[in-house]
């Protein structure tokens, strides 16, 4: 991906920051953001040290103002912008112990906002910055598709954020999908599934090598990637 300019939101844990690291190996100039300044400067140290291309800015992309900063410095930094990862996301409690009928308002309405607002916002300011053929990918999972008991406000803002991807698909030139890499191990999976690097190579496969008639609002998981 060399000479290719990314985007990826919440790029300083888990498969954000796996994702940063593999598109930055690949060649790729990544921009990337999250709420915590000094966890960015670590990432744009270790980013930088192994040769990759990195510029990195502190937004919240609960605020459309912040994703729209953030877009405009890609675009400044690096030209018209060839992918953009919305991987950004929250969960309040402890995984599969949020039943929906107790969430919080207050919990509910930020993973909301957060979780698919939040994909809103970065596609919908990406647009004035996108290239031709430029790729729009968010991450999901199966509890966006198939209920699972305790998952509450985090499986309703998935399906939220994955019929926006959809909507983006189908009113807009650029392909759009949702990436599903399964069970990650993160810190929403209390570290258990698979490692985050193999995660962020199925992003980049996603960005650079899918067929673009797989991305028109679909998923894309491992069997897809196999398939080619």
């Amino acid at each position: 991906m060399d000479d290719a300019t990314v985007v990826v939101t919440g790029g300083t844990r888990g498969i954000g920051a796996a994702t940063v690291e593999a598109f930055a190996d690949a060649g790729a100039h990544v921009v990337t953001c999250a709420r915590d300044a000094d966890a960015l400067a670590d990432l744009a140290e270790r980013v930088r040290e192994s040769g990759g291309a990195v510029t990195t800015q502190r937004a919240d992309v609960r605020d459309e103002f912040d994703v729209e900063r953030l877009l405009e410095t890609a675009a400044r930094e690096g030209g018209a912008v060839d992918a953009v990862v919305a991987n950004a996301g929250v969960y309040h409690g402890e995984a599969g112990e949020t039943p929906v009928d107790r969430e919080s308002y207050g919990a509910f309405d930020d993973t909301m906002r957060t979780n698919a607002r939040g994909v809103f916002a970065t596609f919908r300011e990406a647009r004035p910055h996108l290239a031709d053929g430029a790729r729009l990918l968010a991450l999901s999972g199966g509890v966006a598709r198939e209920a699972r008991e305790g998952f509450g406000a985090y499986a309703v803002s998935k399906a939220a954020a994955e019929a926006v991807v959809r909507q983006f698909a189908a009113d807009t030139d650029w392909p759009a999908a949702v990436v599903d890499p399964g069970a990650v191990a993160t810190d929403l999976t209390g570290g258990r599934g698979t490692d985050p690097e193999r995660a962020a190579d199925l992003v980049l496969w996603a960005a650079r090598a899918a067929d673009p008639d797989r991305l028109d609002g679909g998923v894309l998981d491992r069997r897809a990637m196999r398939e080619g």
